[in-house]
This record gives structure tokens, sequence and C-alpha cells, in this order.
């Protein structure tokens, strides 16, 4: 008996890596999968048939071949297996997106709020809006695996929010504990660049990519850490906390409560600041990228000026972990070359000319939907979440939420249904 059940827990652990090679490669042959898991192509087929028997996978319908014999038969996930939530706290608005398990985004809104001061308001509006999305979508709560969500702060590993300033009305709140209250199943909550660094090695420009460091420049600076694949951490949740890395020790007060911070000079704030004795006091982030994009050069080079501040502190981090790409995202990645060019200059400068050589700079593609796609794959990429799923939504998983509200007044719909992400 022991014996068979052993064989049944490894025959699981193997079910769940076909899963995981689908849910990365979207679609895969046989041969692929077994590729992918270094299982042999018996197993896999083996495998792929108990999965197909459960419902978990289909096959993708055959295209006409355009050489000799007959194409390979792929496989995916089915749609039908299961859905995902993702949610995005930033500091001015929230974001609500479900997805399918292969990463087809069915639907997503978000609406205008303050959620740095509002936390319960801000709680109780992404539930309800998370109503909102699954009603459009057309899916059943007992379809959902799990719910990921992004915020615009520190976040531990327990969920709780570590700053008093980043996100006042946060601070000491268990922001996964209180979402799952409300929402009646287990959350995931990470920090936001940490998120969006998971959206752009899943979907967008450093895909494929094992060793990312993602610079997230908005209103504050941070970094998600991906090493071999996976998102770096730290002991206690809060690695990545780049802007509050010291460029000045002369410097204007941070709101962190030490003197010249990064985000202090090269922050979306300190940029507009720098602008507004010329341009207005009313510049806003989309004004900036407008000016650049004319080719007004204070616009450019005060963004150039941030990309070099930015680029000396990741040179650091380049140099320690060897990157294979720098990604850039975040508000101010709108503005375009000048930031990325900005932040290669003193890469080349700082960091050691080997690191240089091997890596790569560039803009993120996902642009303010990185983050929700992020929390997003935060849940389709957790095989142990896969696992207690009972193997993805098969023991019908169910959670309890609030009735469906009409939010049209200050909701906005995304079209993004039926989108891969």
């Amino acid at each position: 008996m022991a014996m068979a059940g052993s064989l049944e827990a490894l025959r699981e652990l193997n079910r769940l890596r076909v899963i995981d090679a689908l849910r990365q490669r979207g679609t895969a042959s046989r041969s692929e999968i077994a590729r992918h898991t270094g299982l042999s192509r018996t197993t896999v087929t083996t495998l792929v048939n108990d999965l197909q028997a459960k419902g978990l996978v289909v096959e993708q319908p055959l295209l006409e071949s355009q050489g000799r014999g007959r194409p390979p038969t792929l496989l995916r996930l089915d749609p039908a297996a299961g859905a995902v939530v993702g949610i995005h706290f930033d500091h001015r608005h929230l974001r609500v997106a479900v997805a399918d398990l292969s990463s087809t985004v069915l639907a997503e809104q978000w609406e205008n709020l303050d959620v740095d001061h509002a936390a319960t308001t801000a709680l109780d509006a992404a539930t309800e809006l998370v109503e909102v999305v699954l009603a459009e979508a057309g899916i059943e709560r007992s379809r959902v695996v799990g719910i990921g969500s992004a915020l615009s702060g520190p976040v531990t590993r327990d969920g709780t929010v570590g700053s008093t300033v980043i996100l006042p009305g946060w601070a000491g709140l268990n922001a996964a504990d209180e979402l799952s209250e409300r929402l009646g199943m287990a959350v995931a909550v990470d920090n936001d660049a940490n998120l969006g660094a998971l959206a752009e090695i899943s979907f967008g420009a450093g895909r494929g990519l094992k060793d990312v460091i993602y610079v997230m420049v908005s209103s504050g600076i941070g970094a998600g850490i991906v090493l071999g694949g996976q998102l770096h951490r730290g002991g206690t949740g809060l690695a990545g906390e780049l802007g509050h890395v010291l460029v000045r020790s002369d410097g204007a007060v941070c709101r962190c409560g030490n003197r010249g911070c990064l985000e202090t000079v090269a922050s979306t704030d300190a940029v507009l600041d720098l602008l507004r004795p010329t341009h207005g006091a009313d510049i806003t982030v989309r004004d900036l990228v407008e000016l650049i994009q004319s080719g007004d050069v204070g616009a450019r080079r005060v963004v150039t000026d941030a990309g070099r501040e930015i680029g000396r502190v990741v040179a650091g981090l380049c140099n320690i972990l060897s990157p294979a790409a720098v990604i850039v995202g975040g508000d101010l990645s709108a503005a375009g070359g000048e930031l990325v060019n900005g932040i290669n200059e003193s890469l080349e400068r700082h960091a050691l000319p080997s690191v240089v050589a091997a890596l790569e700079v560039k803009a993120g593609v996902l642009g303010d939907r990185a983050e929700v796609l992020g929390a997003l794959a935060l849940v389709i990429g957790d095989t142990d979440r896969l696992r207690s799923a009972g193997l993805v939504a098969v023991q019908g998983l169910s959670y309890g939420g609030r009735d469906q509200t009409d939010r049209a007044a200050r909701t906005h719909h995304v079209t993004t249904q039926g989108g891969t992400l």
C-alpha cells in the first residue's frame, strides 16, 4: 500500500509538471512537453490522457500544414477548467481582471480611487469589482482557483503592509487576510514591483529569461528581482526597495525619513517638480510624455538625468547579480527612450564591462497593466495552489462575496475580452 501511495504521489507530481509546461508555453505537443519536463514520451502520453479525462487538457484544433506530413497535435489547458482573479491597488486607482488558466484575460475593469489613505474603502471596492468582472466574464464562483493582488507599497511575507508613510491608510494592515475575509478564499498579496517583474518575464519583455531586474519608476522606485526564474523577496519579503538607496548625503528629506534617497531625485514626482517652474504647476506625467514626444529639450533632459541616477544604483545591483536584462516599467517608462538611455549610460560607466556586455536594458511592454497581469500570473504559476485545488477546480472551490452593484459612474471597462496576456 505504501508503494502504491508513493507511485500515485509521483504521478501527481508529474501531472503538475505537465500542467506547468502548458501554463508556461500556452500550447505544446507531447514531444515538446517531454523535452520541457525531462519525462519520457510514453509517460507524457499517459499523463496527458489522465488530464484529458479530468477535463484539464484539451487538444488545439490543427491548422493546415504548410509542409509535408501531418503536423503534431498541440495541447493546451482547458479554459473551462478554472479561472483566476488579479487585483492591483495603485496609489490612485484600482484595477481588477479575471483570466482563464491558459492566461487569456476574460474581463478587466478599473476605477479611480484614493487607495493610499482609504484602505477599507479600497478593499470594499475591490470586493465589489471582483463580482463585476466575474459576472461580465460569465465565470461561476466555483471555477475560481485563486486570487492574487498587487499593492503599491512594501509588503512582508505574511501580507502585512510594512510602511506608515507610503500607504498611510494601510500601515500594519494584513492585506491578504483582509481580502481573504471579504472574498471568502485565500488571497496572495505581493509588492507591485515584484508582480510587474513577474508579468514581464511571463508575458512581456523578459519572457524566457531567468535572471532579470525589473525597475519600476513611478511616484516611488522599486525593483522586482528575478533569480533563476523565481522572484527574490528576501528574508522579510521587502527586497528591492531601490528608491531608498542613498544617492545624495545632503539631499532632500525622503518620505521614509532619510535624506537623499534615489526617490527624491528620480521618481515621477521629483522629475515633475523640476519642470514646474518652466512648464506650469499642474504638469502631469501624461503632459511630460507629450512634451518628450514633441521634442521638448527640458523634458528630455530631466528624464535622462533621472535615468542616469537610477542607472548608478542599478549598476551596483547588476555587479552583484549579473542579470540577463534590466527591464524598465512604471509610469515614467512611458517617457520613452530617454529614461532607458540614461540608465544605459550609467551602467556603462559604473558597472563591470563584462556584466554590461551580457545584459540588455529595455522598456517593459505591458504598461500600466503589468501589475494586475502579474497578480494573475502569481496564481496561475503557483503549482502548490493547483495541487490544493484538487488539480484545478476539480473539487469545486467556491467563495462568498457581496452582491454586484452598479458602479458605472466611476468604473472603466477595459476591452480585453479574449485577449491573451
